[in-house]
This record gives structure tokens, sequence and C-alpha cells, in this order.
């Protein structure tokens, strides 16, 4: 048998050991699984630090490698993957996802390689961050969002999540992201994580929430 799989990605000041740590991603999985609510999927979790030799490694590093990643998601993880386990390596089977500073990673990412996903998540963050200005749709991530129908045709599950007590910067920028979305008339699922913050409390809602929408 061969499986799906989610390449889900961790914020800042965090590491690859998160989401099974302080997400408890596996046993969200397994009961939902055995809850016939989600397919049984392989979940890889990476560390999301992707530097250049020449490049500033400080975490706060303003310029956090976001491209530098995709290269390696690309060229080495989703390789590395499918050639060690049993995938289904067509696109219609592969999903991402991150929360904060992932949810930026890896929607770069999905929106880069749409031949390679066709599933995106985003818990507490876009692309945008930080910025709430309106978005250029021309320019933003080299215009992919310019062609709704494209997108809509794309994605399979496009989704935001949320927290209703987050700190003021991030309903600010996921709500130009989704103003964006709207005018695009772009398809997507919106969810609130009633009474949390920029916390995991939120991101395991999340994951409860987005992967029951998987590769069905």
């Amino acid at each position: 048998m061969r499986y799906p799989v989610l390449y889900l990605q961790h914020g800042s000041f965090e590491n690859e050991t998160s989401w099974s740590r302080q997400g408890k991603a596996n046993i969200i999985l397994d009961n939902l699984i055995a809850e016939e609510k989600a397919v049984p999927m392989i979940i890889v979790m990476d560390n999301g630090y992707a530097f250049k030799p020449d490049e500033n490694q400080a975490v706060n590093n303003p310029n956090r490698p976001a491209l530098v990643f995709e290269e390696v998601m690309m060229n080495e993880i989703v390789p590395l993957i499918d050639t060690r386990f049993r995938t289904k390596t067509n696109r219609e089977n592969r999903a991402i996802a991150g929360l904060s500073m992932g949810a930026n990673q890896t929607m770069r990412i999905a929106m880069n390689n749409l031949d390679k996903f066709s599933s995106y998540g985003g818990f507490s963050g876009t692309a945008n961050f930080p910025s709430s200005d309106k978005i250029d749709v021309d320019t933003f991530l080299g215009g992919i969002f310019k062609d709704g129908e494209f997108v809509n045709e794309s994605l399979k599950v496009l989704w935001l999540g949320l927290g209703t007590e987050e700190a003021e910067i991030f309903p600010l920028t996921v709500g130009a992201f989704r103003d964006m979305l709207h005018e695009q008339e772009i398809d997507y699922v919106y969810y609130e994580s009633v009474g949390t913050g920029h916390d995991w409390l939120t991101w395991r809602r999340s994951l409860y929430q987005y992967t029951q929408l998987l590769f069905k």
C-alpha cells in the first residue's frame, strides 16, 4: 500500500521535533484516522532553517531563508521521502502546511511548485507577513495569484487558520491576504480558533481541521 504525504513545518525558534512534542501531530492524526475522519498519510517534518554558507544565520534575521529552504525541500527532502517510503508521488497526493514562519515558507514553496503540491495550509501566517498593505497581485509571489481561475484549478485545498486572540499583526496580515483572495475570486477555507492566540492550541486545532480535508 502507498500513502499520500503531508509536509508540515514548524515556526520561529522551533525545530523539526516541535510538531511531535508540542503539536501532538501523531496523536491528532491517530485519532482522526481511527474515527475515519482523515485518510492514512505520511507526515514529514524537517528543520526549516536552511542557510547558504555566507548568510547571516541569526534566528532573528529579517531576511529568513525561505528561498534556500525551498531548494532543500524540492531538491532533497521530497525526492528522499519518495525514494525511502511507499508514497503516492503525484501532486494530488502531496500537501504542505506550516505555522507562522512555516506558513510563510510553505506558501512560497507550494505556489512556486504547483506541479508538486495540490493542497496548502497556513496556520497563523501568510507569505505577505509582516506587511498588512494591500497586496499587488502583479508582483506578489511572482504574480501567481493574478489568475484566480488557475489557482482554483490547481489547489484542491487552500486553508487558513488563526486564533481569535492573536497579536494584531497576524489578523492584519492574514486579513490583507484574504482580501486579495476575495478580489481574485479564489476559493479557500478560513478557520478561527476561539479564545486562543499565537500558540500551540491554535495550531493543534488547525491541524485537526486541515487534515480532515486532505486527499479526498
